[in-house]
């Protein structure tokens, strides 16, 4: 029996396991194949998923074509007092805006001849101005202010007679200076002494009214007293012919009649004279405003500069508000309607009515608003017109003024605000629902859809006649009619989107 020889010895058992590398090598075989296999995998999810977003079945083509439900706009009704109204912008001024002039009299008075001359600011812009007060003086003459609503337009002189005379009357009564027994209206003795005392309370010397009032009087007392004379010589003719025993005394008779007619005349033109003589209150020194206090809005020259045109602006009245209608809007608005008032820049608020609209459309000039006027011209020394034209007014439109309820906020003074004008107003609180809700039928029947819970449900909508009221707004009033039933709250048809 032969006998197995023994493994030599550092030999393996097993003699066909691989040698290390190889295994390396079949490692990296199969992860090769691995990734290939998953990188596979997910080329195929992708390519389905697209395929799944591209191809769609029958039934979901025809749900994409199918037209998206019909939207519906719907409001709901209301029950409140409509109101037509109409929204202008407008300015907070004062009733009058007065500008002082003053013409070249100051400096003719004044010797100087030529262009006045500015001497004196006692008032500057935004100073208050009082009866009785000299905001300026021109070439040494005062210009003073008294209340008055007509303007000065003339010089107020002795023996004159007017409404502007009984304004000036007044006005010196005011500050103190009585115009004794004169009729209202009439320039006598009485108020020829008040004026001289008003002069002389400002620390000015009048104006006589003709610088040759002086010699005309002279002359006029000359005259009455010869006169005088005439008379008393042919009286002492005429009695020395009576106690001469004389029986024809006609002709000293005749001689003394001729004296007294000859006196009668003299003083006659004596009294004229002298009616006519004394102080004159000049249109360069006078302004009459409206009320006070007033208040100096601008003065255009400093002392010692030639006097322009407008050289002193000033405002005076209670306050009003103005504005411009355009002329689509003129015939809504009427005198005595109501007007809200608002200042967006400082948030107050007030309340007026309609005082006035103008028949005849502003030139794009800016002519005068109601309630102005032109004073005395380029010689005087006031000229009116109404305040806050040109920031209010637009040209062509329809000038309107509006008066507040109660006096206004002084920071409203000047500033611009919303006037909105009640045109027209139900009254009392009524159902309304916009114009849009509203239609006429085929049958002539107006009507609005109500809607139920679901707006978009049609079977649930109801139909209802209404007669229609005012509208304003995009809103109308409507009134339930045949039986049917329109409450506060209710949903309305207003619009409904077709596919």
């Amino acid at each position: 029996m032969k006998h197995q020889e023994a493994a030599a010895p550092g030999k393996s058992d097993d003699a066909d396991e691989p040698e290390p590398d190889d295994v390396r090598a079949s490692l990296g075989r199969r992860r090769r194949i691995l990734i290939r296999v998953v990188a596979g995998a997910v080329a195929l999810t992708g390519a389905g998923v697209v395929l799944a977003a591209t191809i769609r079945s029958p039934a979901q083509v025809a749900a994409d074509a199918a037209p998206p439900p019909a939207s519906v706009l719907a409001d709901r009704v209301e029950r409140r007092v409509l109101t037509s109204s109409v929204v202008v912008r407008g300015t907070v001024a004062a009733e009058q805006s007065l500008t002082v002039s003053p013409g070249a009299g100051a400096a003719a008075a004044a010797g100087t001849g030529g262009k006045p001359v500015v001497t004196r600011i006692n008032k500057q812009p935004g100073a208050a101005v009082q009866a009785g007060d000299v905001p300026v003086e021109v070439s040494g003459r005062p210009v003073f202010a008294l209340a008055g609503a007509l303007p000065v337009y003339r010089d107020l002189k002795p023996g004159a007679t007017g409404k502007d005379v009984g304004q000036l009357q007044e006005g010196l009564k005011a500050l103190g200076h009585p115009t004794g027994k004169d009729p209202a209206g009439t320039y006598g003795a009485g108020t020829k002494t008040a004026v001289a005392a008003l002069y002389a309370a400002l620390g000015y010397t009048p104006r006589p009214a003709d610088p040759g009032d002086a010699e005309k009087l002279r002359a006029a007392e000359d005259a009455a007293d010869i006169a005088q004379r005439g008379v008393t010589t042919a009286k002492s003719a005429l009695a020395k012919a009576k106690a001469g025993g004389g029986t024809d005394t006609t002709e000293a008779q005749q001689q003394l009649t001729f004296a007294q007619q000859d006196l009668a005349k003299s003083t006659a033109r004596l009294e004229a004279a002298r009616a006519a003589a004394g102080p004159m209150v000049p249109a360069d020194e006078l302004v009459f405003v409206k009320g006070f206090p007033a208040r100096v809005d601008a003065v255009k020259a400093a002392v010692g500069e030639a006097v322009p045109d407008g050289l002193l602006t000033l405002s005076a009245g209670a306050p009003m508000i103005r504005a411009s209608l355009p002329a689509h809007q003129k015939d809504l608005v009427k005198t005595g309607m109501k007007v809200q008032v608002l200042s967006e820049a400082t948030g107050l608020t007030a309340t007026g009515t309609v005082a006035s609209v103008a028949t005849a459309p502003t030139s794009a000039a800016g002519g005068a608003a109601p309630g102005g006027g032109t004073g005395s011209g380029g010689s005087g020394a006031g000229a009116g017109s109404g305040a806050g034209e040109n920031a209010a007014q637009d040209p062509g439109g329809y000038a309107l003024t509006v008066t507040p309820d109660q006096a206004l906020d002084a920071r409203l003074s000047g500033q611009g605000v919303r006037l909105t004008v009640t045109a027209a107003s139900s009254g009392d609180p009524v159902l309304v629902v916009p114009l849009s809700a509203v239609s006429a039928g085929a049958d002539g029947r107006t009507t609005v859809t109500v809607l139920g819970k679901d707006p978009g449900a049609a079977d649930a909508r109801r139909r209802v006649e209404v007669r229609a009221g005012m509208s304003a707004d995009g809103m109308v009033q409507v009134e339930p009619v045949g039986g049917g039933s329109l409450a506060d709250g209710d949903r309305v048809l207003v619009a409904q989107a077709k596919p």
